[in-house]
């Protein structure tokens, strides 16, 4: 198995990350730049990468599993902000 630390330094990372481009997404849509329907879109096609990407077996586990998170946001919602994107 991998270095936990290490581990546990890359899911905060993930996480970070995350609520950057979530906040980034929510600017935008307040600011008029994009409306909810492209950021939906923007999420969909991000989506869609991870659920056709090729790798091991390791990595596609991976790949599906972003693609579930990033679904679950489009399906339900992730900000505390709003209930729904």
């Amino acid at each position: 198995m991998g270095n936990p630390k290490l581990s546990t330094a890359n899911e905060h990372s993930g996480q970070a990350a995350l609520s950057i481009c979530e906040a980034l997404l929510l600017a935008m849509n307040d600011g008029g730049l994009l409306p909810e329907h492209e950021i939906v879109g923007v999420l969909r096609d991000a989506a869609a990468t991870h659920e056709n990407a090729v790798g091991t077996e390791e990595e596609m586990r991976a790949h599906r599993s972003i693609a579930a998170l990033i679904n679950q946001i489009i399906a339900g919602g992730n900000s505390v902000r709003r209930p729904q994107l």
